[in-house]
């Protein structure tokens, strides 16, 4: 087997025609400025050709559904393993997806509980039992000796329904009496019940005295009873004889009394788990009785979701002294002028009120037809269509049509207009935890399933780090038969958690949803998952994983893949962390600079071998070159923004004062409640009092000083688009005005071409074959889809003669191909063009094209890419910048660009707020809040706040700990 992986002659993207060595089952680095040809070499080069000849091995038939992937421009690749890319992409937005499901940890739980588990009675608490037929007959002979008895097979159980058909069934197959709701009654034809109450119904299939000589008999019964009842069969004894009932001249068989009176003990027995007690049974459990994902697991109120939507009246009625006319009833202001609101005048009119009477001085009646509707019949006059004619129609209610629009826009293929009335009905719901698991999101059977007296859900809700303890020595606690069962299930369990400790996930719950986790926890999540899968001979390639991870967890991720390493696997990861570089076996620095002016290999070998040299990357490794500590801290406008009473997720009722007018980082290790505070409540409380936001806010008490600010800007690291369609030309919005420049060339007004002409999004211009993309999309079943390029257009997205319109001697086409810099240049007399195009080279994206699609840009370039945006816009000096980890995919030259671009703004007045774990960004602050202890449960506090200067005298905080090198 070859040594090395060998790359000769990649052209992918702007790599200049490279060749490179990367030796086998060892760590390598690739490194250099953002832009370089890091993801170009490691993703679209190495992975992309691993990918392209796995699918080479399916068979022609497979293929054929599958499309062709184009081979990437390369002329060799030799020792290439089969490979596993772990991205820096979203985890997926599914309610469904959880932690537990991501990291299989929970479909082992699952197989612990089906197997190993104790069932407990959800009505009694009781333990249930089940019994082999030799066991029933063994204590049925015990307990009810020389006992008149009757045996009966439970056939109904508390439903409703006249269940004459039924008792049709019982009759043709031989049997004459049936207990019915405590009573024993003769099978007559044509029986039936009170169809609107519930039933108990049992069938009679013995009256027998209990002794040794009818123990040939009882056999024969309990087998009949358990036949006909499922499972299940019950005894009756009696009491006392005389009362109750006649024995023949055998003394064997026992007619019952018509009333039922005169019985004694009830007792059930089942094959199944039963309740002694009550007699409810469970079916025998399976892994799936414990998925929420499955309908025999999932609770049947959510779906297994653990929330519900609700329409929250507050929200439809906001201001019950307003009227109807005014928006006292919120959801009614689109529709004046319609049929609702003629019906509305026609319920006004016969509970005698108008629509300009405040909703509270509305007849209560009138008020529930409005919101929940009426099959009342309503008379319509003086509509305008037709002042003499009369309509009669009911009103289905405010609340019936919310609920409708909201449900219609579920469809995957519903229109947009449909998707809009969805998101309109959105905001008059809200999420509730369901009443009926209340959160657990499993069925009431699955939860009364308990190991070591805990249910699947009360450990799904433990921290990684709470749960691992909990397994750690739990086998001396369970009975011998459970040990024997668990043991190896328990372990694979435990080597799975130990994964995620080791990872600095410690904080994290099974149950916690994969929609709410950061891309740098859902990269790490799957990472963990391919250590647990322990595979070897393979090829990893990751991107970014020490994203979102304290500088205090690093070693932890740093060991995680050298065990990966040493499990005879190559790993492959594109980062700028100064610790995973000097950590690697081998580094490759790419450079020198980005875009076109990149693509190189300026220096590879082993860490000692790279700080020798004088590249950039080796610049700062070795500290000749760094971002400096500011002389003095800025000390702001002497005003403040104070958030009261966070209590969201982890918070601890904490109050947080944010000096206005600095630079202000937001620290702690991950997991600390850093996102909780600034994004999840901060940030929705700001939107809802500027910009009228529907989202709600984690709990809080109040806000001070926002008379302080006059704008928010909030730039996250959520991805421009989802589709190739959406670029940063079109994000920014200066690719509105490109067009507008091509519709008034004199050849554009000769021919009549209008602004839509040169839109990729709409018909006219753009290449019908691709509809506009330049990429047509291959849908794999089992893959990522797979995008090669347009064959009509080649990729240029518009049709010809759109195409033959030029500026300049480029087509539109041309412009969406420019880099950024080039941009500039070209477009350098059109001053509106030109300051949106200068703020994105300043952000250091001047090496990006105006059409590279969003899909292929990392997080912090789309991050940056929002903050030039924003940049392009005038500032008021009040603005208040909230930025969520823009270091991410960013080189330490580049970090120094971007704190550039951020004092800048913060010189004029402005505040910035980021949240940050990198050292360079983090000393460089006016002032900062630091949470923790922990993660999860053990954080939520904040343990200091203050310039970085005050910060390093706190002997608790890691991030002091750390920050004392930089600036000491």
């Amino acid at each position: 087997m070859n040594k090395n992986i060998t790359v000769l002659g990649a052209r992918v993207n702007n790599l200049n025609n490279i060749d490179v060595i990367i030796p086998r089952n060892k760590l390598t680095v690739i490194t250099g400025l953002s832009g370089s040809g890091k993801s170009s070499l490691a993703f679209d080069t190495i992975y992309a050709e691993g990918q392209r000849r796995y699918i080479e091995t399916f068979s022609a038939y497979a293929r054929q559904f599958l499309g062709n992937m184009e081979r990437p421009d390369v002329d060799k690749i030799t020792g290439l393993s089969p490979v596993i890319s772990i991205e820096q992409k979203s985890t997926s937005k599914n309610p469904r997806s959880t932690v537990g499901t991501i990291t299989e940890i929970y479909d082992f739980l699952r197989l612990l509980y089906a197997r190993a588990s104790i069932a407990y009675s959800y009505i009694t608490g009781e333990k249930m039992v089940k019994y082999s037929d030799e066991q029933i007959l063994n204590l049925i002979l015990k307990k009810f000796n020389e006992k008149k008895t009757i045996i009966l097979a439970p056939v109904i159980k508390g439903r409703k329904g006249h269940y004459r058909e039924l008792f049709e069934q019982i009759r043709k197959k031989g049997f004459i009496y049936a207990r019915i709701d405590g009573e024993i009654k003769e099978l007559v034809h044509n029986l039936k019940l009170d169809r609107y109450k519930a039933h108990n119904i049992e069938i009679v299939v013995d009256k027998l005295l209990i002794s040794k000589h009818s123990e040939k008999r009882l056999k024969e019964s309990i087998q009949t009873a358990m036949k006909h009842g499922k499972g299940i069969m019950m005894i009756l004894s009696l009491d006392s004889v005389s009362a109750s009932a006649a024995a023949d001249e055998n003394n064997d068989v026992i007619t019952p009394s018509p009333s039922g009176e005169g019985w004694g003990e009830v007792k059930y027995y089942s094959r199944l788990l039963m309740c002694p007690t009550s007699g409810i049974s469970y079916n025998e459990p399976a892994p799936h009785s414990f998925s929420f994902n499955s309908p025999h697991g999932a609770c049947p109120k959510c779906n297994g979701l653990g929330l519900i939507n609700e329409i929250d009246l507050k929200k439809i009625i906001p201001s019950p002294e307003l009227s109807i006319n005014k928006g006292g009833i919120a959801p009614l202001g689109r529709y004046k002028s319609s049929l609702i609101f003629w019906q509305l005048q026609a319920i006004a009119a016969k509970y005698n009120f108008t629509l300009n009477t405040p909703v509270k001085e509305i007849p209560e009646n009138a008020l529930n037809i409005i919101l929940f509707g009426s099959d009342e019949v309503f008379r319509l006059q003086n509509t305008p269509l037709g002042t003499n004619t009369n309509y009669f129609l009911s009103f289905k209610g405010l609340i019936n049509y919310i609920s409708q629009n909201q449900s219609a826009g579920a469809d995957a293929k519903a229109e947009i207009t449909i998707k809009g009335q969805q998101k309109w009905a959105e905001q008059y719901i809200t999420s509730s935890v369901c009443p009926v698991c209340n959160g657990a999101r499993l069925k009431k059977e699955a939860l009364h399933f308990k190991f070591h007296n805990k249910n699947i859900a009360e450990l799904s809700n433990m921290d990684i780090g709470e749960l691992f303890k909990w397994f750690e020595n739990i086998e001396e606690k369970l009975s011998l038969k459970q040990k024997t069962i668990a043991k190896e299930v328990i372990k694979e369990i435990r080597t799975r958690l130990n994964f995620l400790l080791n990872i600095g996930l410690n904080y994290l719950s099974l149950n916690r949803s994969s929609k709410s986790l950061s891309a740098g926890e859902g990269q790490r999540l799957r990472l963990a998952t391919q250590i647990g899968s322990q595979l070897v001979n393979v090829l990893y390639i990751l991107d970014e994983p020490s994203i979102g991870l304290h500088q205090r967890d690093n070693l932890r991720l740093i060991n995680s893949l050298r065990k990966l390493r040493d499990a005879q696997n190559s790993v492959i990861v594109v980062e700028h962390d100064k610790n995973m570089i000097l950590s690697a076996d081998h580094i490759i620095d790419m450079g020198p600079y980005a875009g076109k002016n990149g693509g190189n290999i300026i220096a590879e070998g082993t860490p000692e071998e790279i700080l020798k040299t004088n590249t950039l990357t080796a610049q700062y490794l070795h500290n000749s070159k760094q971002i400096l500590v500011p002389e003095t801290r800025r000390q702001g406008n002497g005003k403040e923004l104070i958030l009261n009473g966070a209590a969201g997720n982890n918070l601890k009722n904490i109050s947080v004062r944010l000096p206005l007018g600095k630079f202000i980082c937001i620290t702690g290790v991950s997991g600390s409640g850093k996102s909780s505070l600034i994004n999840y409540t901060l940030v929705p409380a700001l939107f809802q009092h500027f910009y009228n936001s529907t989202k709600q806010p984690l709990v809080y008490k109040s806000i001070e000083g926002i008379e302080h600010i006059d704008k928010i800007v909030e730039v996250n690291q959520s991805p421009l688009g989802k589709t190739p369609r959406s670029n940063p030309a079109t994000y920014t919005g200066v690719f509105s005005e490109i067009r507008k420049l091509f519709e008034k060339l004199p050849e554009s007004k000769i021919r009549g071409y209008k602004l839509g002409r040169f839109s990729f999004n709409v018909k006219g211009g753009r290449c019908e074959g691709c509809k506009g993309a330049g990429v047509k999309t291959i849908e794999m079943n089992f893959l990522p889809d797979v995008h090669i390029k347009c064959e009509e257009c080649n990729g240029k997205r518009y049709n010809r003669e759109t195409l033959e319109i030029r500026y300049k001697g480029k087509s539109i086409s041309d412009v969406l191909e420019m880099t950024i810099n080039q941009a500039v240049t070209y477009f350098e007399k059109i001053p509106f063009i030109n300051r949106i195009l200068k703020a994105i080279q300043e952000v250091g994206l001047g090496y990006i094209t105006l059409g590279q699609p969003s899909t292929t840009l990392s997080g912090g370039e789309a991050q940056r890419v929002k903050l030039a945006a924003e940049l392009a816009k005038r500032d008021t000096g009040k603005t208040l910048y909230i930025l969520d980890e823009p270091t991410t995919g960013l080189h330490f030259e580049d970090i120094r660009v971007l704190l550039s671009v951020l004092n800048r703004l913060v010189d004029k007045g402005n505040t910035v707020i980021i949240i940050e774990h990198n050292m360079d960004v983090i000393k460089v602050a006016d002032h900062i809040i630091d949470l923790g202890k922990e993660g999860g449960r053990e954080g939520g506090e904040i343990i200091c706040s203050g310039t970085p200067e005050e910060i390093i005298k706190n002997k608790i905080s890691y991030t002091a700990e750390f920050l004392k090198h930089e600036l000491l």
